[in-house]
């Protein structure tokens, strides 16, 4: 055991530093499955069916500039991608982090096993082995594999001491956890591809983007990087690729136009047939989207998706608005008929509203027309009340009664104001006023929005 504790503490001494210099960010390769690849910046996600990473352009691979990129992950090589970013990952680790977490845990195992070799316990020092051997058996496999091979020299003398200290002989130990998979070559990405190859890339990553904005985004950037005078891009091979790129972002903007109008034209009949309440024209315009999608070759999936949002939205309105046409149809002879049993004393009330007015400014009417308006009001909301009155004017016959009982309120508040003199009874009855006439206002506009066919709001 103490032989074991000098061979885990002079490995431990002859690691290499640390390296002085900050390493550059990782670099990923991504292999699509048409076998191009290109280069992204950090790590990628993958959302769903749907791969987001930065990919990074430019002449140096420290400060390069980065597109965000959004692919369907059906066009990624899950296989190569994956392998080669483990890859990745365990060399960035071993020039970064490597050196100094192998360090720690010779030093972690060097001082549990000093434990061991002092330990006049037979079954404390067995226990230290084994945890100590289990720590070990699953460092690799949790740091990328950086420098197995070393441990694994450790776990066979770490196996050994284990054998000897239950009396069993070494070739009789369970060695199943020093079975290690097999280990990626490191795969690290010093530089960029030459320019010329990036802007290829980019127009070719922006041929597979869904999105039309995407398209659009990294084709401009592809343009930026090739009108970057010092690429050294051979002059025809360059005014080829800018022919390329400027037909492309011309032709995207002509579909951005086309479907543009298609959609304005589209929604305005949806619209148009909704407030109509006609579902079946609304059916006919969303009939026409796809037949119009494929006509202009089905290059905007997003545009027709919220298209189609629209018109779908539009045909519940005009089924929903169908309903209520049909249901005022129904109702609308009921309603007629109550407008003509309330017409009178609506009539009433509009034309006291002259005096109700007077009554809120606290500015008469005079006595005698009070008492006459007393007499005129008397008992009319007890009338309104006792009215049967059909589904869907309820509301309005309670806005009448309260607007009643207001002005009558107001009347009499009024009346009682002059007799006593009282300046507090007036602003009372001013307020009654004042709430009779917002009554009835509500309640004739209730009254002609339900007498009038309904719309969409």
């Amino acid at each position: 055991m103490r032989l074991l504790l000098r061979v885990v503490v002079l490995g431990s001494v002859a690691l290499a530093s640390v390296r002085a210099e900050a390493a550059a960010p990782t670099l990923f390769r991504i292999f699509l499955t048409d076998g191009t690849e290109v280069v992204s910046y950090g790590e990628y996600a993958r959302v769903g069916d749907e791969v987001v990473f930065s990919m990074a352009v430019g002449r140096s691979a420290d400060d390069p500039r980065v597109q965000l990129v959004t692919l369907p992950a059906a066009k990624v090589d899950w296989l190569r991608t994956d392998r080669s970013s483990e890859a990745a990952r365990a060399d960035h680790y071993a020039t970064t982090r490597g050196d100094e977490d192998f360090a720690q845990l010779s030093n972690e195992v060097a001082r549990v096993l000093n434990d061991i070799a002092l330990s006049t316990d037979r079954s404390r020092a067995l226990a230290l082995a084994q945890q100590a051997r289990e720590v070990l058996a699953r460092w690799p496999q949790e740091h990328y594999h950086y420098r197995e091979a070393e441990v694994r020299d450790i776990l066979s003398i770490i196996d050994g001491s284990i054998a000897g200290l239950r009396g069993e002989p070494t070739s009789r130990f369970d060695l199943a956890l020093v079975a290690s998979t097999e280990q990626v070559a490191p795969e690290s990405i010093t530089a960029l591809p030459p320019i010329q190859t990036q802007v290829t890339q980019l127009l070719h990553v922006a041929d597979l983007m869904p999105r039309a904005t995407d398209r659009v985004s990294l084709l401009q950037t592809a343009l930026a990087l090739l009108e970057d005078s010092s690429v050294g891009i051979a002059k025809p091979d360059a005014s080829t690729l800018r022919d390329t790129i400027t037909g492309k972002i011309k032709h995207e903007n002509e579909m951005d136009a086309r479907y543009a109008r298609l959609s304005q034209q589209l929604s305005a009949e949806a619209a148009r047939a909704a407030e109509a309440a006609r579902t079946v024209d609304v059916e006919h315009v969303l009939a026409k989207i796809p037949v119009e999608d494929r006509r202009l070759g089905g290059e905007r999936p997003e545009v027709v998706q919220a298209l189609r949002a629209v018109v779908e939205a539009k045909l519940d309105d005009a089924r929903r608005l169908r309903l209520l046409r049909d249901q005022w149809i129904v109702r609308r002879r009921a309603y007629d008929d109550y407008q003509r049993r309330v017409g009178n004393q609506i009539v009433q009330l509009v034309k006291a509203q002259p005096l109700l007015e007077s009554i809120r400014k606290l500015d008469g009417p005079p006595p005698d027309r009070l008492l006459s308006l007393n007499r005129r009001l008397k008992g009319g909301a007890d009338r309104l009340q006792r009215l049967q009155v059909p589904a869907g004017m309820e509301s309005v016959n309670d806005l009448l009664v309260g607007a009643w009982r207001f002005a009558e309120t107001a009347a009499n508040g009024r009346y009682e104001a002059v007799s006593s003199g009282s300046v507090t009874a007036a602003w009372s009855a001013s307020s009654a006023a004042a709430g009779a006439m917002m009554l009835l206002a509500k309640a004739q506009d209730e009254l002609r929005n339900q007498l009038e066919i309904p719309r969409l709001k």
